[in-house]
């Protein structure tokens, strides 16, 4: 067990120092070729602030392969398709791109992961039935992955969110993994990971002198959907579940998101200022407590997963029906899904009838 913590401790050591010292130095290039994050209505910062943090988490992530990482069809994979998605964040990050051609990068990162690095979801165990997706797994792996990448992209609104919410998920599965004695491909991801994430965020908690932009927060969704597969080895429905509560925040934003646009006649890709951090925001609180107020809520989820993975599945499930409750206050209380002020029922049934 010593010499498990003391692997641990280098990993997140190492790429935490490397991180923190290479993001300046990329802050300096960012600035020098353009890639900034201007003000507008719909964004909270003033200032232009450089957007190409997520190079120096990929620079992290590719030294941490190379000291701790045995190569594999699946780390090479994760590489390549994190070389894509840090490609095409990039360019988007310098000069924004049409969300096609980004989702069309997304796309060719997924199907790497999926045909070359063999990670597929094939068949689940639900309430004792065993449901095999035969060829289907291909698209439903694919759609996961997508899914993961888009979450954490849109939660990416405000000083040290993504970065911050990503390495609670590091830190919540390599926990997992180290006491239930897994030391595989995911374990080393999990503390490589999140070194890099609390590097970056040296740089990147309020006040933010550099963002983590499309190439950094893309890169997140990725590895944590990554480390989800390689943690998917029961073939149980909880096994690939339970991972994902713990990025409840950053789904339940997306789902309210795609909820509210459609009620709203618009379409799901159209950004706007009503997600969680913008409600909270809107309640009053600033930046720094915002964000500490949803790392808050987001380390219950992790802990209930915790709990839920370890033995204890009644307290897991206690806290999360708690968690659940609290959702349901705010949802009530906030303009998540439906701005109280311009929409009424009637407005909806409207909605509903012109489709």
């Amino acid at each position: 067990m010593n010499y498990v913590l003391s692997r641990i401790i280098q990993m997140v050591l190492t790429t935490t120092c490397f991180v923190g010292c290479i993001t300046p130095v990329i802050k300096k290039i960012a600035e020098y070729i353009g890639a900034m994050d201007i003000p507008d209505k719909r964004k909270v910062h003033t200032e232009p602030i450089p957007r190409l943090g997520g190079l120096g988490v990929f620079l992290g992530l590719l030294l941490g392969f190379m000291i701790f990482g045995e190569y594999s069809n699946a780390m090479g994979s994760i590489l390549m398709a994190g070389f894509i998605i840090v490609i095409t964040g990039m360019i988007d990050d310098i000069n924004p791109l049409p969300a096609k051609y980004k989702f069309i990068g997304q796309l060719i990162a997924a199907c790497i992961v999926v045909f070359y690095g063999k990670l597929l979801i094939t068949d689940v165990t639900f309430f004792g039935v065993n449901i095999t997706f035969g060829y289907m797994s291909y698209f439903l792996t694919i759609f996961f992955i997508l899914g993961c990448i888009n979450c954490i992209n849109l939660i990416d609104g405000l000083d040290g969110l993504s970065s911050g919410i990503s390495g609670i998920y590091f830190l919540t599965i390599g926990l997992i993994s180290t006491i239930q004695g897994f030391f595989g491909l995911e374990f080393v991801l999990c503390f490589v990971m999140l070194g890099c994430c609390l590097g970056f965020l040296i740089h990147n908690f309020h006040p933010a002198r550099i963002f983590i932009g499309d190439s950094g927060s893309m890169l997140l969704g990725l590895i944590i959907s990554v480390i989800a597969l390689l943690g998917f080895k029961s073939a149980t429905i909880t096994s690939l579940i339970i991972p994902l509560l713990v990025l409840a925040i950053p789904i339940l934003d997306t789902l309210f998101a795609v909820i509210r646009r459609t009620l709203k006649g618009e379409s799901i890709a159209k950004p706007d200022k009503f997600h969680i951090h913008h409600q909270l925001l809107n309640m009053k609180f600033d930046q720094r407590q915002t964000v500490l107020i949803i790392y808050g809520v987001d380390l219950l989820f992790a802990s209930a997963s915790i709990i839920y993975a370890l033995g204890n599945p009644k307290l897991g499930y206690i806290i999360y029906g708690v968690l659940l409750l609290l959702v349901l206050w705010f949802v009530s209380k906030t303009n998540i899904i439906l701005d109280h002020k311009s929409i009424s029922i009637s407005n909806i049934t409207k909605i509903f009838r012109k489709k």
